[in-house]
């Protein structure tokens, strides 16, 4: 029997994709990655809709390596897609023989996105992959050459469709009448594509190459402020992200929380010094309810210890909040 992977991103066009090739009797595996910007969540609940299996791939470190440097540079944000792509599709490649399966689907469509999903950069991935007489491509199949899994009769090409541009109204269309009807937003799901993200993933990169799987995970949470000596002072917003920052840290990060007064928490990442020390206290002052008062008490120290230091100061105001503010 014949067999495909399906490179499932989690979006709706992968599984479109997926199930088009599903529906000529083909045998469809979902393979997933998940790196430090993206996971499987979204792609496990699309592969059930359409009932096929899922494979996730971690491929965190590699990956990491090549959005520092992306050979074909990047798009609006820190977002290496051409590169990305080309290692997804060499990785599916690889796993070709593990599966025993003949070739592998995408759900990319022609001009949808200008940057890496015009012709040229279609082409670039293929060629980059190593495997491009085994992509396929079934949502634009018909603006492209044909492949020779269509040459060779494994997939019927008069089934294949010719979706091009950004609408996407045929793939509401399809997900329709094929009763698909949980699926996320279009560019959804990569860190990488939002722009806060990468402005602090820009930054922590140009003070460090060798940035932390954990100082990755934080960079999405919180408020962030960038001391004179390059150290980040990270405040929550809410008590639910609060929440989510204490799963993260551990006992060698410094945790700030205002004492005297109801209020958020700060943390910095290892040791620091006493100056930093003292603008964390002032500036998670602000986010306390006594941050219209002349001073404000912050107990500090290391995460999980009884905390044995504190400092009363005077909340941060505009100008020093604007002066160290990050995003």
């Amino acid at each position: 029997m014949t067999r495909a992977l399906a490179m499932m991103s989690g979006g709706l066009d992968s599984t479109l994709a997926a199930k088009l090739i599903k529906d000529q009797g083909i045998e469809v595996i979902g393979i997933c990655f998940k790196s430090y910007f993206f996971g499987e969540k979204n792609a496990l609940r699309m592969t059930k809709q359409i009932d096929i299996p899922l494979e996730v791939i971690d491929f965190s470190k590699e990956h990491f390596e090549m959005v520092k440097n992306p050979e074909h540079g990047r798009g609006k944000n820190m977002n290496p897609c051409i590169d990305c792509h080309a290692m997804m599709m060499k990785y599916s490649g690889e796993l070709l023989k593990r599966f025993d399966a003949d070739f592998i689907i995408t759900g990319e469509v022609l001009g949808q996105r200008p940057m890496s999903q015009n012709k040229q950069a279609l082409n670039t991935v293929k060629k980059i992959s190593g495997y491009s007489d085994k992509i396929l491509r079934p949502l634009c199949a018909k603006n492209l050459e044909p492949t020779e899994m269509e040459k060779n009769g494994l997939v019927d090409r008069e089934k294949l469709l010719n979706i091009s541009g950004r609408s996407r109204k045929v793939q509401m269309e399809l997900a329709e009448k094929w009763n698909i009807k949980d699926y996320p937003s279009p560019a959804g799901g990569c860190k990488l594509t939002e722009p806060n993200y990468s402005i602090r993933l820009k930054k922590a990169l140009d003070i460090d190459e060798n940035v932390s799987p954990k100082t990755l995970k934080l960079l999405s949470f919180g408020r962030h402020f960038l001391t004179p000596d390059n150290t980040t002072i990270i405040i929550s917003r809410t008590g639910d992200e609060g929440e989510i920052i204490k799963k993260i840290i551990d006992r060698n990060d410094t945790v700030f929380i205002p004492s005297s007064h109801m209020g958020a928490m700060a943390i910095i990442e290892g040791d620091t010094s006493k100056e930093n020390e003292e603008l964390a206290c002032r500036l998670v002052s602000r986010y306390s309810k006594g941050k219209d008062e002349p001073y404000v008490t912050v107990k500090f120290g290391k995460f999980g210890t009884k905390f044995k230091d504190e400092l009363t100061v005077k909340p941060a105001d505009e100008e020093l909040f604007a002066k160290y503010l990050l995003k």
